[in-house]
């Protein structure tokens, strides 16, 4: 796609990032990843993010990445695929080039790794990845990689193909700055864990969709509430943030590492032998498993 055509997807609707399948020694588990993205893809996601977060890009080579992005990209169908990138500037590069060869539609660009970095740091490293290619680049505001509004700006005049920004700080005061003086020039998606949770705060300083964790195996609950959110049905969307999401959160809450741990629980919850996570996190305790298991009961497959 061309970098206008995946942001236009991206407003379209409820995004998500599955879970990357592993077997039990720890290698992709491309067979039973494929039957889950292709289930994902017959609902209502324009776009898919592979080897994301959600994804634990955090524990993946940057050699797996490619095989995982197109396993997704060669059974998603009409779903775009974006693919998530990170690291320092010439790994970062790298991964982008690669996924690009393989047939990807664009990326998202992670935070770089470990340290601090001033606003032109920021900025270079940006651009040098976003120069490097020709797909959609999408930046996700977050832990030790926050642009400012000046520094967005800069950016979205010296890369035409930069196209969209995710944020995971929960500045609201930073983001509605952002849409304000970047206006239509960018997408905007939400992307606190649980986006769900933050949603209607979003919705009104000017971001339009999210990413959803949820979606990952609960794809029909995720799609009615963010139609309920869109729709101003605020009813709805209590009644589900009561009965699901804030239960969810609390497990979630309860060990570090949850949010991604408790989301491929779920996906294995619903038949997929999504496999552990890999280390440096956990998976979820018995208990807390069995909890899980209780509250999506009612929306099992």
């Amino acid at each position: 796609m061309t970098p206008n055509e995946i942001k236009e997807k991206l407003g379209s609707g409820l995004l998500s990032f599955p879970v990357t399948h592993f077997d039990a020694a720890g290698k992709f588990a491309e067979d039973s990843y494929r039957a889950h993205v292709e289930w994902l893809a017959g609902y209502k996601a324009p776009v898919l993010f592979a080897a994301g977060g959600t994804g634990e890009f955090f524990s993946l080579a940057p050699r797996e990445i490619p095989a995982i992005v197109k396993a997704a990209k060669d059974v998603s169908g009409d779903t775009a695929i974006v693919s998530g990138c990170g690291y320092g500037t010439e790994m970062a590069v790298e991964i982008a080039q690669s996924v690009e060869k393989i047939g990807a539609d664009g990326i998202l660009l992670l935070p770089h790794y470990l340290i601090d970095a001033p606003q032109e740091g920021l900025f270079q490293h940006v651009k040098k990845v976003c120069q490097s290619v020709d797909f959609g680049v999408m930046v996700y505001n977050r832990d030790n990689a926050v642009l400012q509004a000046d520094t967005l700006a800069r950016l979205c005049d010296a890369c035409p193909n930069l196209i969209g920004f995710k944020d995971g700080t929960g500045d609201i005061g930073l983001v509605r700055q952002i849409t304000a003086k970047m206006g239509d020039r960018l997408i905007y998606l939400g992307g606190m864990p649980t986006a769900e949770l933050f949603a209607e705060a979003y919705l009104g300083a000017g971001f339009t969709t999210y990413s959803s964790a949820v979606f990952n195996f609960v794809p029909g609950l995720a799609n009615e509430f963010y139609a309920a959110l869109r729709g101003g049905d605020r009813a709805t969307c209590e009644r589900i943030l009561n009965t699901f999401f804030y239960p969810f959160m609390e497990i979630r809450s309860r060990a570090k590492g949850y949010a991604v741990s408790a989301v491929k629980a779920g996906v294995r919850l619903q038949g997929f032998a999504a496999g552990p996570v890999r280390p440096p996190l956990t998976d979820l305790s018995a208990r807390d498993e069995a909890d899980l298991a209780a509250l999506i009961a009612p929306w099992q497959r």
